[in-house]
């Protein structure tokens, strides 16, 4: 599907494997959700029966997790649909926004958990012998954990998820409160109660690490922050050395969710033709898109000449189009032969002019192409906008 206004092209692509790796992303997030529960419910009954606070704020940290889960696999969903008539430019933004969410509540679980802790250093209550079942739970949570971490992570790399990588960090930091919990728990039963309280302070402050890093990664998101300038400097490397390409300028990236889009101006020799100079541009694209997968759109603009830095064509004076081309010339010209026996005119806009080509399919009698060319040059002197002017004979006499 490609369209093509004037200049301007969008060429839409999605990546054959798109489907595939919502799918994936979809069925790590719910194995992830049903360890989550299982372990939530152990920990909570298991906490209670000894009687360890900690434990009992372990599980509902679990349970915190299966919230997020839920919210992911909704977010990566969305967030992975084409584009539709309201969404042009595609869904990705929602994964931002999930991404920012989810940090916002890493850094409250954080301080809720430090919280917790510090209330009960203070107080100093006595924590009992936990016992060893309450040891064994936690340690087969932890393994539990810390395997859906690391499968999470392997394929928010392979789909390129901020969103599922912010969810694996997530089941890590479960994992972290679980080992602070196993430190506690540990020296409950050597009778250091305290150490409880302590770990879980640090446990609280990694979880707010983390979500503190992801606010930060999505906030330059939804701020429009380009890509490193690294990939701007090889992306523009791709596109100048495509044939016919004589400049590259105002090369503009962003990221959308997983994904990236590019807009660019590209310099084409000044008197190629409209379709020429878009076919030159359909080439650069494709080159685009084979050297970075991550684009979703690539979107160009063909300038005749090099108009970097120049303030943006719209708000300049502008020059007659054709239509009025053709009224001025003919008032100009209505006594010249060369002027009426036209077959086809071609306008070059190139200098802040219009250069003039007439093509005719035979000239009057004794009339040479420079002097009908002369002829026509004198008679429109006034015309400031004219710039070179030029006469072609067709294929009629040659």
């Amino acid at each position: 599907m490609a369209h093509a206004h004037g200049h301007h092209h969008h060429h839409h692509a999605v990546p054959p494997d798109r489907g595939a790796q919502t799918r994936e992303a979809h069925k790590v997030t719910l194995i992830g959700a049903v360890i989550d529960f299982v372990v939530g419910v152990a920990k909570m009954v298991t906490g209670f029966m000894v009687g360890s606070a900690a434990l009992v704020a372990d599980g509902i940290h679990s349970f915190s997790d299966i919230l997020t889960d839920v919210f992911v696999l909704g977010a990566t969903h969305f967030g992975r649909q084409e584009p539709d008539s309201n969404h042009p430019y595609g869904h990705g933004r929602i994964e931002t926004l999930a991404t920012l969410w989810l940090g916002s509540v890493l850094i409250f679980v954080a301080g809720g958990i430090a919280w917790a802790s510090l209330i009960r250093l203070v107080a100093g209550e006595p924590i009992p012998a936990p016992g060893l079942w309450a040891i064994g739970i936690a340690v087969i949570a932890l393994g539990a954990k810390e395997w859906i971490f690391r499968y999470t992570m392997r394929v928010a790399r392979r789909v390129n998820s901020r969103l599922l990588e912010a969810n694996a960090w997530h089941s890590r930091s479960d994992a972290l409160s679980t080992v602070v919990v196993l430190v506690g728990l540990v020296a409950a039963q050597f009778g250091a109660g305290w150490m409880d309280a302590v770990a879980a302070i640090v446990v609280g402050v990694m979880v707010g690490q983390v979500g503190g890093r992801l606010l930060w990664e999505s906030s330059q998101e939804l701020i429009d922050t380009a890509l490193p300038e690294a990939e701007r400097r090889e992306m523009q490397a791709v596109a100048e050395r495509v044939p016919g390409v004589r400049g590259v300028h105002d090369l503009r990236t962003r990221t959308l969710g997983s994904q990236a889009v590019l807009d660019l101006h590209i310099v084409v020799p000044p008197r190629v033709t409209v379709s020429e100079a878009h076919e030159i541009g359909n080439e650069a694209s494709r080159r685009l898109r084979e050297a970075f997968p991550l684009l979703a759109d690539v979107t160009f603009h063909i300038d005749p000449e090099d108009d970097a830095g120049e303030t943006e064509h719209s708000l300049r004076p502008g020059l007659p189009l054709r239509g009025e081309v053709e009224g001025m010339l003919e008032q100009t010209w209505q006594e010249v032969p060369a002027w009426q026996a036209r077959v086809a005119l071609d306008l070059h806009y190139l200098d802040n002019q219009v250069d003039v080509s007439i093509f005719v399919n035979a000239l009057p009698e004794g009339q040479s192409l420079t002097q009908a060319a002369d002829e026509l040059r004198d008679a429109c002197r006034d015309l400031t906008w004219v710039g070179r002017l030029r006469v072609w004979q067709g294929p009629g006499k040659g």
